[in-house]
């Protein structure tokens, strides 16, 4: 059983390993070392199971992440009180064009939610971030996302807010104003090292993304030891670091994962 770390300040506990779940809804426009089929109801739900067994808690989800939400909603039914569940607001994924769109107004950041919230089949939503275009820092101070993320936290839609980043520059700005920051850390991208000791001091929760590389491990300088796990080891061995997203749709992969995670 995985033990569970702090999400900074938010009175979260998350498992150091969350399952990312862009693979439940989204299989074009996404970069990826191989071909995947997205899977059936049947399969995400013992995925789902074998998480959970295993003492994984964090779900990541986004509406982004096609019908990832909608799917999710139908398979936890009854499941609600096992997980922590953190989704995104800003981008939305048109399948018919296959393009993204992006929207910061607060109307359409509390719509988003609103969505969020009926696709998943709950009264409330442990965690959203802001899904960045690139522009993080003009998300963050100059759009009307953030103010309309704090007042679906005053309203209790929302426990903790805060960003998935693109950039040093806007990790190291959400470090100091949001509850949870997503950042990018791998063996061979570390220019969010900064923004997540910065985020450690100023006790928000750090998702780490990316941990992984998205797959292309093989392209990491390896030492012999396995791969994942000296990547993981890594990632959680950064102070300040509650958990790394893994998206998976392979069981063995999931397991390996785990595995990995509870030796660090």
């Amino acid at each position: 059983m995985l033990p569970r770390r702090e999400l900074g300040r938010t009175g979260l506990s998350v498992s150091p390993i969350g399952l990312g779940t862009v693979k439940f809804g989204r299989a074009t426009g996404v970069r990826y070392p191989t071909r995947f089929s997205i899977p059936d109801d049947a399969a995400a739900a013992r995925l789902l199971a074998i998480a959970s067994e295993r003492g994984v808690n964090l779900l990541d989800t986004a509406p982004a992440y096609g019908e990832s939400e909608e799917r999710l909603g139908r398979i936890l039914i009854g499941q609600r009180d096992r997980w922590v569940l953190c989704t995104k607001a800003g981008e939305e994924f048109d399948a018919q064009s296959g393009k993204s769109s992006f929207d910061f107004s607060a109307p359409g950041i509390t719509a988003s939610v609103e969505r969020s919230l009926h696709r998943l089949g709950v009264d409330a939503l442990d965690v959203v971030l802001l899904h960045s275009d690139g522009r993080d820092e003009w998300i963050l101070r100059d759009s009307e996302a953030w103010e309309a993320l704090q007042r679906l936290r005053e309203r209790g839609i929302i426990r903790a807010a805060g960003i998935s980043t693109k950039s040093p520059e806007g990790a190291m700005l959400a470090a100091t104003m949001c509850d949870v920051v997503m950042v990018t850390l791998n063996l061979r991208e570390r220019a969010d090292l900064p923004a997540i000791e910065a985020a450690r001091l100023a006790g928000a929760g750090i998702l780490i993304k990316k941990a992984l590389a998205s797959g292309w491990l093989d392209a990491v300088e390896t030492t012999g030891i396995d791969p994942v796990e000296r990547s993981l080891s890594f990632a959680l061995g950064t102070p300040g670091v509650s958990s790394v997203i893994i998206g998976t749709i392979d069981p063995d992969h999931l397991a390996h994962n785990i595995d990995a995670a509870a030796r660090v």
